[in-house]
């Protein structure tokens, strides 16, 4: 996990100088923290997650996170069952949401944040998920509610590191259609 953790940092092209500067703490950090994608690191470690799109790629689905109290795209903590930092974020995703058959847009992350939770520093590696035509999302125990956000809604309902996210997903979209 490590290793691909790694190699997917190295191979992503950031969009912008401040993603950049992320990617290579992001690198710095796995080169002195070994441990620096498990929980258990407490100087911070990587996180994976996944904003949702609605199959009509019109709305996006947010978890009111238990904890933070926030709407959130899914996402968390890697799990030694977890191949790939993508199949981390497809599992945080379709756990969070309910909702079977997600896809991710693509093999490589969209963006990157780095934040701070109760536990450490967050350093999400971010991607995008397709949900399927027959999509019916169920709450999970980490989130308090679960809702399709249209587009246009979101900075009422959402922080900068959603919207950047969604930004993000929307040029994807566009490029792979």
């Amino acid at each position: 996990m490590h290793a691909d953790a790694v190699r997917v940092l190295q191979d992503w092209t950031a969009p912008d100088p401040a993603r950049e500067k992320l990617r290579q703490e992001y690198l710095a950090h796995l080169a002195t923290h070994p441990d620096g994608i498990w929980k258990r690191c407490a100087e911070g470690h990587l996180t994976a997650s996944a904003l949702v799109i609605d199959p009509e790629r019109e709305r996006v689905l947010l978890t009111l996170h238990a904890k933070l109290r926030q709407w959130l795209q899914m996402g968390g903590h890697c799990e030694p069952e977890d191949s790939s930092l993508a199949a981390a974020a497809l599992r945080e995703a379709t756990e969070e949401s309910g909702i079977p058959g997600l896809r991710l847009l693509a093999p490589a992350p969209v963006t990157l944040d780095r934040h701070l939770t109760p536990c450490a520093w967050h350093l999400d590696v971010q991607y995008a998920a397709l949900a399927p035509a027959d999509a019916t999302p169920h709450i999970s125990d980490e989130s308090l509610d679960l809702r399709w956000f249209p587009y246009p809604q979101l900075p009422e309902v959402a922080d900068a590191s959603v919207q950047s996210l969604l930004t993000r997903t929307l040029k994807l979209l566009q490029d792979v259609l």
